[in-house]
């Protein structure tokens, strides 16, 4: 090789390494710019995507996308394609997952006064049950969520409500008065105060996980259970049972948290950002949860369910030494506030 042909080997070698450097140095500016303006974050429920609850998280995404112009991102998974809810919520605490839905009555298990959501009739109505979330008392119960039932961190940051609903028994033969409960069987959720309800109306506590429910009520392993009427429908369980009694028992609505973890890393701006989309995603929910109650009422009696209204007053009288039982301690004062609520 002539001495010219390396000088230009050499020379066109220096300006390749050259040209890539400058294009990876442009490159890193332009990762390094659009991972300070976005932050992506995973959101992860258990319900199918026609639920109000994905629908509601759905829009809340597009809220968090049009108030920071695209630098705060949410990316849904719905369908429990990252585990159950109980595996969301875990996830949630060791701050590998942003966000999730969970039960109120599930957050009990960890923060004990939320318990105050299973207590029967505390809420007088739907409207009572809202004014409550909405004021002084709601913001609270989100606030104390951080800290849990041993005095430490939960890993958890409370964001918003959504609505769930009433639970009201739906069951094989009808139930007009606390009596009519009296010697049926009656699936609860695993839950003390759920199973105190039913044995106060003289009735026997049955937990049975949800996914064996349809075939415990074939095989008349119990008389029938309880629930809104959204979950009636679509667990099919009106195939079974169709007598739907609305009592309205208990009012236990979602909640949206946050991972503590991941909330301290968001800046002001974000947290502020987040907040605002999840208080109208709160509202847009609580409009689609009625919609869709009604639709699935609907759909119940057309199938042949027949649904009916009851004097609520009796089945309130019957589980009132529910009420007074777990009214002790932190939890009679916060039952206080809300029965003060007007």
């Amino acid at each position: 090789m002539s001495r010219s042909t390396s000088l230009f080997v050499v020379g066109l070698l220096i300006g390749v390494v050259a040209a890539s450097a400058l294009f990876a140095l442009l490159g890193s500016r332009q990762t390094g710019a659009g991972a300070a303006a976005s932050r992506l974050l995973r959101v992860a429920h258990s319900l199918p995507t026609a639920h109000p609850v994905h629908q509601g998280i759905i829009f809340m995404a597009d809220r968090v996308h049009e108030l920071s112009g695209g630098r705060l991102r949410l990316e849904v998974f719905p369908n429990e394609q990252l585990g159950n809810e109980t595996q969301a919520l875990e996830q949630t605490q060791a701050g590998t997952l942003a966000i999730t839905k969970v039960s109120c009555g599930v957050i009990g298990n960890f923060v004990s006064l939320y318990n105050v959501f299973s207590l029967p009739y505390l809420f007088r109505d739907e409207n009572h049950l809202w004014r409550v979330l909405g004021g002084d008392v709601g913001s609270e119960l989100l606030a104390r969520l951080a800290v849990g039932n041993d005095g430490r961190p939960s890993g958890l940051t409370g964001l918003c409500f959504y609505d769930a609903g009433s639970r009201s028994f739906y069951t094989k033969v009808p139930i007009r008065t606390p009596d009519d409960v009296r010697g049926k069987k009656i699936r609860t959720m695993n839950d003390q105060v759920a199973m105190d309800i039913i044995k106060a109306m003289g009735g026997a506590a049955t937990p049975i996980a949800w996914g064996e429910l349809y075939t415990s009520l074939q095989q008349g392993v119990v008389d029938g259970a309880e629930n809104n009427a959204p979950s009636l429908l679509t667990s099919r369980h009106f195939e079974v049972c169709k007598y739907y009694t609305l009592d309205h028992h208990t009012r236990l609505p979602d909640v949206l948290v946050i991972s503590s973890k991941v909330w301290e890393r968001l800046s002001s701006e974000e947290q502020r950002w987040l907040r605002k989309a999840a208080d109208e995603s709160s509202d847009y929910q609580r409009k689609l949860w009625a919609v869709e109650n009604e639709k699935a009422l609907t759909q119940l009696k057309e199938a042949g369910v027949q649904v009916s209204t009851v004097d609520t007053e009796l089945f309130r009288k019957a589980s009132e030494p529910v009420l007074q039982k777990y009214s002790t301690g932190p939890l009679k004062e916060l039952v206080n506030r809300i029965q003060a609520v007007r």
